[in-house]
Formats: structure tokens, sequence, C-alpha cells
């Protein structure tokens, strides 16, 4: 099977769309949220993510509205709580990391009769990306785009130093408030695609692998883009072709990519 047969089949290329706009949306997030050590928050949200599911079966509501709903909630309180100092960063992350998972399957373990495949949500499905979820993807990407594009010299500062930011005039609580929403909501409009425990991975491991490179900033972001996009298109291909999960196999490429990067720089550097 060739890429071709991507145009030839409308769930293969709404699949590839879809990837394709998360490939672009996930760097753009996922280079600040390493820069700032915070990148266990793309994971946190990807399990609020799976207990929105659970939620949303339960009241019987769309599932993207309940993920969306529940993953904007969870990633401003998480932000509230950090930001106030009350609790350190990385145990609000753990609370909510555990709790929602551990939540989400004991809801789900209650349900009678369910007519739903968990595992696409989980892991992602080819076949489960409607127009809908393309539709939305769309509308949250160019928000990201637009977002990152407008306040890039502000994320920078602020993910470098957060008083210096202050300082400079930037309102750091209102742009992370911002930031956190965007990245839940890209979380959200990826459920299908990637799947709810690995879209967290696909955020960050296209910058890790970038960073291996050391170039500047605005280099890396650029080779993580890259990264990102051949993980989705490499990943969505060898999930059609050999019936994998698509979220699995696209993470497995991104790996790859990263694992090619750490030991090529350091023969490089050898020689």
């Amino acid at each position: 099977m060739d890429i071709l047969a991507f145009w030839q089949f409308d769930f293969l290329r709404r699949a590839l769309e879809a990837g394709l706009l998360i490939g672009i949306a996930a760097p753009f997030l996922g280079i600040f949220l390493v820069v700032r050590r915070y990148s266990l928050l793309s994971d946190a949200l990807s399990h609020v993510s799976f207990l929105g599911v659970a939620l949303a079966l339960l009241l019987k509501i769309p599932i993207f509205f309940g993920v969306l709903f529940l993953s904007v909630s969870a990633a401003l309180g998480m932000e509230r709580l950090r930001s106030s100092g009350k609790i350190l960063g990385e145990s609000v992350v753990a609370l909510v990391l555990s709790g929602s998972l551990a939540l989400a399957v004991v809801l789900l373990s209650s349900l009678r009769g369910l007519n739903v495949n968990i595992m696409s949500y989980l892991f992602g499905s080819l076949s489960t990306v409607t127009h809908f979820d393309l539709l939305m993807l769309f509308a949250i990407v160019v928000l990201v785009l637009t977002f990152v594009m407008l306040r890039y010299h502000q994320l920078f500062l602020t993910a470098l130093d957060e008083d210096l930011a202050r300082v400079s005039g930037v309102r750091v609580s209102v742009l992370n408030a911002t930031f956190a929403a965007l990245t839940a909501g890209v979380v959200a409009a990826s459920l299908q695609i990637v799947g709810a425990l690995l879209i967290g991975a696909l955020m960050v491991i296209p910058v890790l692998a970038a960073l291996e490179l050391r170039r500047g900033f605005f280099a890396t972001l650029a080779l993580s883009e890259v990264i990102s996009l051949s993980s989705v298109i490499i990943g969505l291909w060898l999930s059609y072709r050999f019936d994998l999960a698509s979220g699995g196999a696209i993470v497995l490429v991104a790996m790859g990519c990263y694992f090619l990067a750490f030991f090529g720089q350091r023969l490089f550097t050898r020689s």
C-alpha cells in the first residue's frame, strides 16, 4: 500500500489531514512546555481527556464537548494552583494525572452495555475521525498558531523567566492560562487520531529530538515541526499497512527520530 491510497478512501484522507494538523500544532506548544520543564502537563491533560470520554458516555453527551470542557477546566485549574504556589507544579500534575485516570477507569467499569471501542480513544484509530472532528481540530490549530505567532516573544520570555517577564510588562497569568487552555484544546481535538494516552508524547518527543541537534530556539522549533509531521505521515502509513493503533505507530516513529538524533549527534561530535 503506498501513500496514494490515503487519497482513495475518505476515512484515510480525514485521518491524514487530522494527523498533519496535529503534527503542526503539537510542537508549537510542546517546545514551550519543554523549555518551562512542564512537559507532564500534556500527559496530565491526556488522562483528563480520557476521563472526559467516560463522563460524556455516562451523561450521554457528545464526546468531543465533554472532553474539551473537562480538559480546559482542568488546565485552567492546574495553572491557577501552580501559579498560586500553594502546591508545587509537579505535585499538581501528578494529582490530576493519577486521579483522572483512576476515576475514568471506575466510571467506565460501572457502565453496562457500552457500545464504544474504548481502545480507539486510548490509542487512536484511523477509522474514527469524522468531518466534525476535522473541523474542530482545524479551528483549534488556527487559534494555536495565531496565539503563538502573536505572542511568540512573550511566550519565549515567560518560558525562560516568569519574573523577568512580569517586570517587562507581560501579563504572565493571562498568558499562561491561555496557553494551558489551548494545550487542552489540542489534546481534546487530537483524541481520535493519536489517543488519550499518547498525545502528550507527540507534543514533547519531536521537541526533545530537535533539541538533541543543538540549534537555536527558532531552528529547534522548525526541526521539531519536520520531525512531528514526518512521524505522523510515516506512523499513519504503518498503522494502515500493518493494522496498528495509529497513536502508537506515530509515537514510535517519533521515538525512533529521537534515538537517531541522540546517537547521531554523539557520533558526529566524536568524529
